[in-house]
């Protein structure tokens, strides 16, 4: 104990005797009404100094000596919880060095005074080091050896900055004040969380996945193949499609002739990951004299709060497989979707029942409303202008009226718009921009939205939010962005155009509308770009579709002079073309810049078709600049899932046609992007 410790004792210890003092002037004040008072109050202050005074010079030594000890043993007890503390701690300056650790720490790290602390623990990044704030949290991996062996441990940190003030040393050159150049202090407490990681992992492996597999075409499958063999084929999928099951210990329950109920370990998912859904390829070489493969479309929930949860989660993942053209599996965890597969079209189906009774309730919507508003995407297409024209006419039919949202007149449609606009048939409002219709939209109205399922991709996405009634016609596959809550969806990815969809409605409308001619010349010409002129997507329904636009009037001249183009378009497609890349022998890549371009995204989709026809091109991608956004035209002959490729950039499509959009990125920039993605995809063999 130092001498200023002893000296503030003493100074505790007289404190009685100083207050007996306070005594006298009161005495002095008695004298003057009693005497006989004053002497006896006076006798018993000095009986108190005196005993006061002897008190303190015999208990003072004794008093000395306990704070001593006490001093002593608090010194001992806190040097032991220091050291002995069982959470390792360590002491570093303000740059992460060590200066001093107990003795958990030592256990874990050895000697490590001088070391910095990224040096032991590799996941402690510098920047994690508290600076601005004064405390930091981080989680780490720490790899231990002992002798051959190594251990794993999973600790939680907290790190807390000690600003050390008044820091004085007489040694100038001592090596607390080299280390603490900045006044400050570090510490960090490592908490052991290694078991509790173990029994989290535990459970979340012992999570139940509620998967759904389905056979695409069930039907079409049978149908094909002789009447003997039927059962033989049947009980051959069967057997694939539960070992598939069985060989990550699940359960697997035939709900119908071609749907399944699966229920297995969320520990096995990354197994059935990794092996990219085998299944899906397995299924298809099932060979019994079929001439079409058998599909599957696979859908599992995981991470649902209820089991109930999970199992609207496999549902909702399985309507997006089922849009997106089947034949692939999907992985629903909560928000997040994961997609595997789909290289094979959707198989088309002969009938038109979903049609019929699509056109019956979109008539019956249609009837409850006084205003139809008819919308597209952003710059539209021949096929967004002559499907919104065919719902223009079915709208008129029933008495209702009508109106198509349009910015911005295009090259590609101004023939459309001219042909409607001359004739003097129809109503100056047909045509109406964002704010008339923001104007005119409320809950009394529908609104029908063409060859687009994404929201962000409308023409004006605040529509959706004015009226609580939104049908959704399009023919490009689902997508996890696609717009919540339609009252009606007729999303078929087997068309080959929404013009087609929008003519198979028309002709199972009770009221059964007329096509004028020109209302026909516009979705027939929608019909011959989507298809490339009848070359992609094409099938029996697609011919009988221009058969029945033909029937109302269609004249293939007049269709032809609405796709011819200038000499400038020519050349700037030529240009597009010439400058193209070709990456690993199959992928060509091009630019083209849409300043002074009419229409420029309809001119890299056709850059992207006709680079198709490069001997050797799989798959073709064309980037046009357009203001401050970077459209992306995506084709392949049936090889390559460009979909796939699209949706890393948040767009989507078709297997062989799919397109996205790059924001607040350069044409360079982004071809960039695209290239990296396509290094990445291949590395990984997901192309």
């Amino acid at each position: 104990m130092d001498n200023k410790s002893k000296t503030k004792i003493d100074q505790y210890l007289q404190w009685p005797m100083k207050l007996m003092l306070f005594l006298v002037p009161a005495d002095i004040l008695i004298f003057f009404f009693s005497v006989e008072c004053g002497i006896i109050l006076a006798v018993f202050i000095v009986l108190g100094i005196l005993l006061q005074a002897a008190g303190y010079r015999y208990s003072r030594n004794e008093i000395m000596k306990e704070c001593i000890g006490f001093v002593f043993e608090q010194g001992q007890i806190q040097n032991y919880l220091i050291h002995e503390l069982p959470v390792p701690y360590v002491l570093t300056d303000g740059n992460g060095v060590i200066l001093w650790s107990n003795a958990a720490f030592h256990k874990i790290a050895g000697d490590s005074k001088g070391k910095h602390l990224t040096q032991i623990f590799t996941d402690l990044n510098k920047h994690l080091l508290p600076s601005d704030v004064n405390h930091t949290i981080s989680h780490i991996n720490f790899v231990k050896k002992e002798g051959e062996k190594e251990k794993k441990f999973f600790y939680k940190v907290e790190l807390n900055r000690i600003i050390v003030e008044n820091f004085t040393s007489d040694d100038e050159s001592s090596y607390s004040k080299q280390m603490l150049k900045d006044n400050s202090l570090i510490a960090a407490y490592f908490f052991d969380q290694t078991l509790l990681k173990k029994y989290m992992e535990q459970n979340e492996n012992q999570r139940m996945v509620i998967g759904l597999i389905y056979i695409d075409n069930y039907d079409e499958i049978l149908d094909d193949i002789d009447e003997v063999k039927r059962s033989m084929l049947i009980a051959v999928a069967d057997r694939k499609i539960s070992k598939f099951i069985q060989n990550v210990s699940g359960i697997i329950k035939r709900t119908e002739r071609d749907k399944y109920f699966v229920v297995f370990e969320q520990k096995y998912l990354d197994k059935i990951k990794a092996n990219k859904f085998a299944i899906l390829d397995e299924i298809k070489t099932i060979n019994l004299g079929n001439s079409m493969h058998m599909t599957l479309s696979i859908s599992f929930g995981i991470n649902g709060d209820t089991y109930q949860e999970s199992y609207e989660y496999a549902c909702a993942g399985m309507d997006l497989a089922l849009g997106r053209g089947g034949d692939q599996a999907v992985i629903k965890d909560r928000d997040e979707i994961s997609y595997f597969g789909g290289n094979c079209e959707m198989v088309e189906k002969n009938t038109r029942v979903k049609a019929r009774v699509k056109a019956h309730a979109l008539k019956e919507l249609m009837e409850s409303k006084e205003n139809v508003v008819i919308m597209a995407h952003k710059i539209p297409d021949p096929d967004a202008m002559g499907a919104a024209v065919g719902l223009y006419r079915l709208g008129l039919s029933l008495g209702r009226k009508a109106h198509i949202v349009m910015n911005e007149i295009t090259i590609s449609v101004r023939p459309i718009v001219d042909s409607l606009s001359k004739s003097g048939e129809y109503d100056e409002d047909m045509f109406i921009n964002n704010e008339r219709a923001m104007e005119i939209t409320d809950d009394n109205t529908l609104l029908i939205v063409v060859d687009v399922n994404h929201a962000n991709y409308t023409e004006c996405e605040d529509l959706l939010c004015r009226t609580k009634t939104v049908v959704i016609l399009d023919h490009h596959r689902k997508s996890k962005d696609m717009i919540k809550n339609p009252v009606l969806s007729y999303v078929e990815p087997y068309a080959s155009s929404t013009c087609e969809l929008v003519a198979e409605i028309l002709q199972y409308v009770d009221s059964k509308p007329k096509l004028k001619p020109m209302e026909a010349n516009a979705m027939y010409f929608g019909m011959l770009v989507d298809t490339n002129n009848f070359v992609n997507k094409t099938g029996v329904r697609t011919f009988e579709t221009a058969a029945y636009l033909k029937r109302n009037g269609a004249d293939l001249t007049m269709v032809r002079k609405m796709s011819r183009e200038s000499m400038d378009t020519y050349r700037i497609r030529s240009k597009a073309i010439s400058q193209a890349d070709i990456l690993y022998d199959h992928f060509a890549i091009t630019t083209l810049v849409g300043i002074g371009v009419d229409s420029p995204t309809v001119i890299g989709a056709q850059v992207a078709n006709e680079l198709l026809d490069i001997d050797g091109i799989e798959a073709s991608f064309v980037l046009t600049s357009v203001e401050e956004r970077v459209y992306v035209s995506a084709r392949s002959i049936d090889e390559i899932n460009v979909q796939r490729i699209m949706e890393e950039f948040g767009g989507g499509g078709h297997l062989t046609v799919a397109g996205a959009q790059l924001v607040d990125v350069s044409l360079e920039a982004a071809k960039e992007i695209i290239i990296e993605t396509l290094r990445n995809m291949k590395e990984k063999g997901d192309i």
